[in-house]
């Protein structure tokens, strides 16, 4: 028989009840994680780890509180450390300012240090433009002399590759938007293959374009003390761990990007070594590679549904595969999650030079934003004065690309009891845009195009985006690409 908690034992002692156990317990487990919640944890962590609080979905949000998403992106590290760096700055600038002075330089005071006036660097920056054509937000033109999309027009024109670079954060991860541009730009004016590849991924799956595979990789990006000397326009690089593997298949999911003509492996190998390389369903082919400090380029022609290449050679540095056609248009999605796009600034522009006698680029797209923003900050300037150093950057590595800087998409904050356009938004399109005429560069608004203020909210009830409120599904990443395509041969007409 059965003895019930509070019942009488046979020697007349009363059996112990656990349900008082157990809701000690879960008390307990529920004071650690208020307690957790009530830390200061992206304060602590510089960003890495998000505050959450316990009770933020069963009470009403202040009208300023950000509603924290789930999978949403954090400030990138690098600008954190250059705005702590900013404020240092202000902070020594304003006691000397209290006491009348500036920081004594080196060596002592001269007659031409007690006079500094501002001189704005660029003294000719144009007015912003309207961006619509009928329905259409076409792109704005900040360029010296009008020059729009003259390197890309050139390569149509001339019948070769036409490479453009799509580099980002997570809003294009898993060639999400990119791989509809890139389907409607072959379709109008040809081209095959997905253009750029890891050689390590961490999500293969995630991935529609292509089907990845492979291991014995280990990544480097900016963030992972890599070292600068090896930073391209991708901003990873990849070192063998032993026994390396890289596999990639064409799929028919999407268009053009089942086969391709030519297969490309950029790589330094400091030492003599041997890469093995497989395509078309042919036998493992071994290449003998003689030692140097260049960027070297192992190329393999012919049309082919699949590549592979393996090594073991833990002294090389991967680069990237390249798998295209020999014209029409190319598109490398390069995306680095958490980047607000200042780490460019830590791109070797040599080695970016030296690879593009190999992969030139035409167009280079700049889509950031997303994680440099917060929902109380109104003042975008530092970001935006950053930004046309990259710029400028960039140009320094690509000197003939044409530069589009893609203002941010829409981004959603709960605010009360519903989801609204985060405050902040406006603030950084202006900034983006202000980037783009300082730095005489191609503009285009995302979010405008998307259809502005709580575009968002409309494009997650019907699909289009995520319940995170900013990142886009496939279907939306469809039709912003058909928006951007749209503006694009708008320019190249």
């Amino acid at each position: 028989m059965e003895i019930e908690p509070n019942q009488k034992l046979s020697d007349g002692s009363q059996k112990p009840n656990p349900t008082g156990k157990i809701a000690l317990i879960i008390l307990i487990a529920i004071f650690i994680v208020a307690g957790v919640s009530c830390l200061p944890l992206q304060k602590w962590t510089g960003g890495r780890i998000k505050d959450f609080n316990l009770l933020a979905d069963i009470l009403p949000l202040s009208e300023d509180s950000t509603f924290i998403q789930q999978g949403a992106d954090i400030i990138d590290p690098e600008l954190l450390r250059i705005r702590q760096q900013s404020e240092s700055e202000a902070a020594i600038n304003q006691q000397a300012y209290l006491y009348g002075m500036e920081q004594e330089p080196e060596g002592g005071w001269t007659p031409s240090d007690t006079v500094k006036p501002y001189v704005d660097p660029d003294t000719i920056v144009q007015q912003p433009k309207h961006n619509r054509v009928g329905n259409l937000v076409a792109i704005e033109d900040y360029t010296t002399g009008g020059r729009g999309l003259r390197s890309l027009k050139a390569a149509i024109a001339a019948g070769r590759l036409g490479r453009i670079a799509v580099v980002g954060d997570s809003y294009i991860e898993g060639d999400i938007f990119t791989q509809n541009l890139r389907e409607q730009l072959q379709e109008a004016y040809g081209g095959e293959g997905v253009g750029y590849m890891s050689l390590h991924s961490d999500f293969p799956g995630f991935r529609r374009s292509v089907k990845q595979g492979g291991d014995g990789w280990h990544t480097y990006d900016p963030n992972k003390k890599s070292k600068n000397i090896f930073l391209g326009l991708a901003e990873h690089y990849y070192v063998p761990t032993g026994n390396a593997l890289a596999t990639y298949q064409g799929v028919t999911a999407l268009k053009h990007v089942d086969q391709w003509s030519k297969s490309q492996f950029l790589f330094i190998a400091p030492n003599n070594t041997v890469i093995s390389t497989k395509h078309a369903g042919e036998e493992w082919t071994d290449h003998q590679i003689q030692g140097s400090d260049r960027v070297q380029c192992l190329t393999i022609d012919g049309k082919t549904d699949n590549f592979q290449l393996k090594t073991s050679d833990t002294s090389l540095i991967g680069l990237g595969v390249w798998l295209d056609g020999t014209s029409g248009i190319a598109v490398d999605c390069m995306s680095s999650r958490g980047f607000s796009g200042v780490t460019l600034l830590r791109v070797n522009a040599a080695l970016c030079r030296a690879m593009a006698k190999v992969i030139n680029y035409d167009l280079i797209i700049l889509e950031f934003g997303i994680n440099a923003m917060t929902s109380s900050q109104t003042d975008y300037s530092l970001y935006s004065r950053k930004m046309v150093e990259v710029i400028n950057h960039v140009r320094t590595c690509y000197p003939t690309a044409d530069i589009l800087v893609m203002g941010i998409g829409d981004r959603g904050e709960k605010r009360g009891s519903e989801v609204h356009s985060m405050k902040s938004a406006p603030y950084m399109v202006a900034a983006q845009r202000d980037a783009a005429r300082k730095a005489h560069c191609l503009f285009w608004d995302t979010r405008e195009a998307m259809g502005g203020n709580d575009a968002i909210v409309a494009w997650a009830k019907s699909g289009k985006a995520n319940k995170d409120y900013i990142h886009m599904t496939h279907q939306g990443g469809a039709e912003l690409a058909t928006l951007l395509f749209n503006a694009l041969r708008l320019e190249l007409k």
